[in-house]
């Protein structure tokens, strides 16, 4: 096995694990694959410099990144607490770093790693949906009385983490039904695979699931023929996952005489959850510091009753890092999303796998970038994770058809020595808080009482209580 299928293997074992964990494991998790992601990616920079970093990104993108991370240093220095601001500059700058490794991955091994992305989701899904359904199994064998549906979701500490990951994944899921050398066997399965990973996202409820996977059923939509063929699979899919949880959790469960609290059907509201007083203290941040923002990460200094951040990215963005640095961002997100499009609606007609890849990926960030407007999806270290891995090949799979820039030593090695110093803090981090994260853990409920708010930690609020 080549060394960059095996530095994949080694990073999507560790990931497979972190989904049967909680907030703190997968953030632990997260830092040893960004480790990992850090060292290959190191080793490949050094000995295969040429091959590898050809200079795809242009200089005016190049200027934009280093005035994006400028402003960031920048508003982490002003910050109150400078530690707390630097862990989440770093934690950036290393997603970036695991973005690269993918890319680079990509970029060495060609459609052989594209294979091993179907495969690992392809697993990753049926290893989540053999949990689910022994679980429900075991409950209905043991002739409960009541079924908890929120019971079958597991593996996350919230129940949306579990949906952020399925807006990742759906869209993927169907990318061997898109084939056209699919045999019938492979296509049931995949397709049973999908109907089921359906069944658990009805079961879970998450709102914003349904809210991206449709914003990124519109998109495709307009994307052409493979795009609409991606539809089409994914609503035959929901109708088949519908119809498995009505069959599961009404027939069944009425038959048997068994109660199903948390129905579906519950869920089905249009209120904001407790998200209307957050976006309120986000606005206010924004009008009190709009230029460099209150600091990275700082929307937990600031202890509200509800969370750590406003679960809605551009105020997230906008109340701690400032205006400036968001519109930088969403000039940067929108100029590659564009891109992105055109390239795949050029290649509407396409039967190559690459530009199969490239659309489901592409469906996969445009429903992830949708739900991050209504939800956590760049806070939580799983869907990080997940969002790196997919813009990093993106990256890879795109042509470029700009004129690209010349190869710059001392850019790639101040990015080696930017990147390596981000490792390195988050690194210590994590051995300076593990062992006393029930310490921290207790100490919030003494001083606050009520739930943990998830940011770096699952108790993620960093304020200070005055004496």
């Amino acid at each position: 096995m080549r060394i960059a299928g095996c530095s994949v293997f080694i990073l999507m074992t560790v990931s497979i694990l972190a989904i049967f964990s909680g907030h703190d494991f997968q953030r632990f998790s997260q830092v040893i694959i960004i480790l990992l992601a850090w060292l290959f990616y190191s080793l490949f920079f050094i000995f295969q410099l040429p091959k590898v970093f050809g200079g795809d990104v242009q200089l005016r993108v190049l200027f934009f990144l280093f005035l994006f991370l400028l402003l960031g240093f920048w508003s982490s220095l002003c910050s109150h607490q400078v530690v707390w601001s630097f862990v989440e500059f770093s934690l950036l700058v290393a997603l970036c770093v695991v973005a690269c490794f993918f890319c680079m991955v990509r970029k060495i091994e060609g459609k052989y790693a594209d294979k091993w992305l179907c495969l690992f989701v392809v697993l990753l899904c049926g290893l989540k949906i053999l949990q689910f359904s022994v679980l429900v199994g075991s409950a209905i064998i043991i002739d409960a009385t009541v079924l908890n549906t929120d019971q079958f979701i597991s593996g996350f500490s919230n129940k949306r983490f579990y949906g952020q990951f399925q807006t990742f994944t759906l869209p993927l899921l169907a990318l061997p039904l898109l084939f056209s050398n699919t045999n019938r066997p492979t296509a049931v399965c995949v397709f049973s695979l999908l109907s089921f990973w359906w069944l658990i996202a009805v079961t879970g409820g998450t709102r914003g699931t349904w809210l991206g996977m449709s914003v990124a059923a519109c998109v495709l939509f307009i994307c052409g023929h493979s795009g609409r063929r991606w539809i089409s699979w994914q609503l035959s899919a929901v109708v088949v996952g519908v119809t498995l949880y009505w069959l599961l959790f009404s027939v069944l469960t009425g038959y048997l005489g068994i109660e199903v609290s948390n129905f579906a059907s519950d869920r089905l509201t249009t209120s904001l959850s407790g998200r209307g007083p957050i976006w309120q203290q986000a606005w206010d941040m924004i009008r009190e510091r709009p230029w460099l923002g209150f600091g990275p990460m700082h929307f937990a200094d600031i202890h509200n009753p509800i969370a750590a951040h406003p679960h809605q990215a551009i105020l997230q963005w906008a109340s701690e890092w400032g205006i400036p640095s968001t519109l930088l961002v969403m000039w940067l997100v929108g100029r590659g999303l564009w891109a992105t499009f055109r390239l795949i609606r050029e290649r509407s007609t396409s039967d190559d796998p690459t530009d199969l890849l490239r659309l489901c990926l592409f469906a996969s960030l445009i429903g992830a970038l949708t739900q991050s407007m209504v939800d956590g999806v760049i806070v939580m270290p799983y869907s990080q994770l997940w969002l790196s891995l997919v813009v990093g090949w993106l990256m890879a799979l795109h042509v470029w058809k700009g004129e690209p820039a010349k190869p710059n030593a001392f850019i790639h090695w101040s990015w080696m020595g930017i990147s390596t110093a981000s490792v390195l803090f988050l690194v210590y981090v994590v051995i300076r808080d593990v062992p006393h994260l029930d310490e921290r853990n207790k100490l919030y409920q003494q001083q606050y009482g009520g739930h943990f708010q998830p940011r770096f930690w699952v108790q993620g609020v960093i304020a200070i209580k005055p004496e």
